[in-house]
């Protein structure tokens, strides 16, 4: 098993190229199952998730070549409508394949989904909504079992809460159903306004793309022609990077991102004493003279995203004075606090709030990575941190980073990959 081995590195200077979102990445490989034709997919990211998705769209009888950050997706050979548990078990966005396979092919097998144990994640919105236009669908021994005989129909859908991946899920099954389906508290992430663009342009009409309410006219069953086209840049890695800029005082560049997508985490960093000079395609975050304590709470794009929420922990640690985050997406995702705070953080917890006293000096010691956005927390500890830091489990830092410790090194980070 392979783990990070950190030491101090607060003066960073360079660029750093963003990679294809991950988030993004896997509900536009799963909608591949809505087409007729070869879809070739750039600037996928090199990341664990989309390995697993692939496999999965393997295991189902599809023909995928990943060539260098691209892939080639034929599902016309699929002849497998279940999911299994070996390979869902490993990641929640597995659950992306329900709606595209009942769309396409009237029944599926699905395992109930695993991933991060960052808290409750139910799919019953998802179930719900896909029952609302026509499917029916039991759960026996873990797999979700869903038919839809006559054919999915377009009816109007109002989620009870936002859903990134329900959102997606539904706006699949929509793109082949009979009919009209209107989605109502749609999740208005970039990744679920990318997939809704792709599907426009194939041949099922979407309306009020990038708001809360989505107006899908489905093709009844004609599948799509999708054409190339290239993943989003990945905002969450761009996040993490300008952090490492913001901890550590150095002046870094981000280059192939989309800066209108970190609306909110620019804002939070700017509060917190930083500046930018912005292009069209580029960040490059300035050093402070001084890291100022804030005030964040997670909530649903725009606003601040929880996948930033342990990153800005780390940072404020730094800060002189106290810093208040609230989390108001999930339950666990403070597991990262007690591994800081092993690293000397004085970070005080009640109940969905954390209470960061700083400025603390924070030592290098061994810590374990408990889910992919506290990974990286982590290693932004260890780049300010007195002695070695050793970061353990990192399995779960690449599931969702691409090479992270190559593109810090590139910039003058001591960051070591060993075996355990």
């Amino acid at each position: 098993m392979d783990y990070l081995k950190i030491k101090r590195s607060t003066n960073l200077k360079g660029s750093i190229k963003i990679s294809g979102a991950k988030n993004a990445s896997l509900p536009l490989i799963a909608m591949t199952i809505l087409a007729k034709n070869r879809v070739i997919i750039k600037n996928l990211p090199h990341v664990a998730d989309i390995n697993t998705l692939l496999k999965l769209l393997s295991n189902l009888g599809a023909d995928c070549q990943f060539l260098e950050d691209s892939v080639v997706v034929d599902t016309s050979t699929i002849n497998e409508t279940k999911a299994t548990y070996d390979i869902v078990k490993t990641m929640r966005a597995s659950i992306l394949v329900l709606g595209p396979i009942l769309a396409r092919f009237g029944h599926c097998e699905v395992s109930l989904p695993g991933g991060c144990a960052i808290g409750q994640r139910p799919i019953d919105l998802h179930l719900k909504a896909l029952e609302q236009m026509g499917a029916e669908i039991d759960i026996r021994a873990g797999y979700i079992e869903a038919r839809a005989p006559q054919g999915l129909k377009g009816c109007e859908i109002i989620f009870d809460k936002i859903t990134v991946t329900g959102t997606a899920n539904i706006v699949m099954a929509a793109a082949l159903a009979e009919g009209v389906t209107t989605i109502t508290n749609a999740a208005r992430e970039p990744e679920v306004v990318q997939l809704c663009e792709v599907i426009n342009a194939s041949g099922a009409k979407i309306e009020g793309i990038g708001t809360a309410i989505l107006t899908i006219h489905g093709t009844n069953g004609a599948l799509l022609e999708i054409d190339e086209f290239s993943v989003i840049p990945d905002r969450i890695e761009a996040g993490t990077y300008l952090c490492a800029g913001a901890i550590t005082r150095s002046e870094l560049t981000l280059e192939s991102v989309e800066p209108k997508h970190l609306g909110s985490v620019l804002a939070k960093l700017e509060e917190m004493g930083s500046s930018f000079t912005l292009t069209d395609d580029t960040i490059t975050i300035h050093p402070s003279d001084e890291i100022k304590p804030v005030k964040i709470i997670t909530q649903e794009y725009p606003a601040f995203p929880t996948d930033m929420q342990a990153q800005f922990m780390a940072l404020a640690t730094q800060a002189n004075g106290v810093s208040i985050i609230e989390e108001r997406l999930f339950e666990n995702r403070f597991m990262h606090v007690s591994e800081l705070q092993r690293m000397g953080a004085d970070i005080s917890l009640n109940g969905h709030t954390a209470t960061v006293s700083g400025k603390t000096e924070l030592s290098g010691t061994d810590v374990m990575a408990t889910d992919l956005r506290a990974s990286s927390a982590l290693v932004l500890a260890g780049l300010v941190a007195s002695d070695e830091t050793n970061v353990h489990r990192i399995y779960h830092l690449d599931r969702g980073y691409d090479a992270l410790e190559k593109k810090l090194k590139a910039v003058g980070a001591d960051v070591e990959r060993l075996k355990e």
